[in-house]
């Protein structure tokens, strides 16, 4: 009889990849190298500069996707100079997502160098796009005696005919200029499609210093405005698009803008405090008692101490300050309290897809309490470890985030 070997080892899981043992960097990690998908990241450039950084360092990460970004900055003049427009927009792309990486855990959000680094990133995307022929403009929208950034991608449209729009923000962390793959299927599919930063994030903290506000229909509002100027623009047939902690925000602005055809929340959530609370809970529940107790000057005073022992919490904590437009730690969590739909939900009216994940971190459960409470037409979309789409935003799987996302955009915009 022959011998049987019996294979008894585990079932494996691709993630996490074992790189780093701060679980957030993993996560940010991944996040950029899945730009490969869309071209705006190689795989030898981000792991080759993985390797280099020291979790010890606080400034190691930020210091070394600098380096990368700067290396491949550098090719793109080269390129350029030589009359390569294409491999020098393609090296300008990657050289815009590395920069983008570098502010990504920045240490110090008061700076100079983020400033500068911001700068670098839309020089280098502006350029890339222009190189690579995208039919793009890069625009204003007028807001409350300012403006918002976007780049507005324009779909091939006959002569005195609309096309429909995808308006796509992104949240807490990630940038309009991180999800170019959105505007590229958005035009492969004849519609239009504006990336767009609003109050909070990206280049909108950190080159006007506007930050994160709850009630998200002040913001889109204005740019429904905007968009409804250009006459090749159909807003019956629109789509507002929001990941990550626009998985709040965008049906947040559907609960009074009633323009907007349809509305994606990747993953979906019903209250941002909700989220926020319960994850600060489980991190730092001893702390928490004190906060609900209601004696924030304790809290401060804990919190302080323990940021001065622990670099993950002294960056999360201040990164969310400076986003939410906080001076203390008490101060950012009673502002998060604002941060909820739960009692506007039923004003949305859109037809609405509530996105989720089994191996969402952030925001667990959030998704099903929206999806539930919504009474508006709406669809439920789960990703799963067997279809690699079950992290955060599918990260790491845009493939087939993107097909389950555009499949429903597809049947539903028309």
């Amino acid at each position: 009889m022959e011998n049987i070997t019996v294979n008894t080892r585990s079932k494996k899981s691709w993630y996490p990849l074992g790189l780093f043992n701060d679980p957030v960097l993993e996560n940010v990690f991944l996040f950029y190298l899945e730009s490969t998908w869309q071209k705006s990241a190689d795989a030898g450039e981000c792991y080759e500069t993985a390797a280099r950084i020291d979790e010890s360092n606080v400034y190691s990460w930020s210091d070394e996707w600098t380096k990368t970004a700067n290396r491949l900055h550098a090719l793109g003049d080269t390129c350029l100079a030589e009359q390569h427009k294409l491999t020098a927009g393609e090296a300008y792309l990657r050289a815009a997502t590395y920069y983008r990486a570098a502010l990504h855990r920045h240490p110090d959000s008061t700076t100079n160098n983020i400033k500068q680094l911001s700068l670098k990133v839309l020089k280098d995307f502006n350029k890339a796009l222009t190189l690579l022929s995208y039919p793009f403009q890069a625009v204003s929208i007028p807001y409350q005696g300012t403006s918002l950034p976007g780049y507005f991608f324009r779909a091939a449209v006959k002569p005195h005919k609309k096309a429909p729009v995808i308006i796509f923000h992104s949240g807490r962390d990630a940038w309009a200029e991180d999800n170019l793959w959105i505007a590229e299927y958005a035009l492969k599919r004849g519609y239009h499609c504006l990336l767009m930063d609003g109050p909070g994030q990206g280049k909108v903290i950190r080159l006007q210093g506007l930050p994160f506000r709850p009630d998200w229909e002040n913001v889109i509002t204005p740019v429904v405005d905007f968009l409804e100027q250009d006459c090749e623009v159909d807003m019956k047939r629109s789509v507002l698009m929001g990941f990550s902690m626009g998985g709040f925000l965008a049906p947040r602005a559907m609960t009074t803008e009633k323009r907007i055809k349809l509305c994606v929340a990747n993953p979906g959530v019903l209250s941002w405090e909700e989220g926020v609370f319960d994850s600060l809970n489980r991190l730092i529940p001893d702390l928490m008692l004190i906060f609900q107790a209601g004696d924030y000057d304790l809290f401060d005073t804990k919190m302080a101490a323990l940021m001065q022992t622990d670099p993950f919490i002294k960056w999360g904590i201040t990164d969310e300050m400076w986003k939410n437009g906080a001076s203390k730690p008490s101060e950012l969590l009673r502002n998060f309290k604002a941060y909820t739909s739960a009692h506007l939900v039923k004003n949305i009216t859109c037809r609405t897809l509530v996105v989720d994940g089994t191996g969402e971190e952030f925001s667990r459960g959030q998704a099903k309490k929206l999806y539930d409470a919504l009474t508006c037409p709406k669809d439920f979309i789960l990703f799963t470890e067997e279809d690699t789409g079950y992290l955060h935003c599918q990260t790491g799987a845009l493939a087939i985030s993107y097909t389950r996302i555009f499949n429903w955009i597809d049947k539903h915009i028309h």
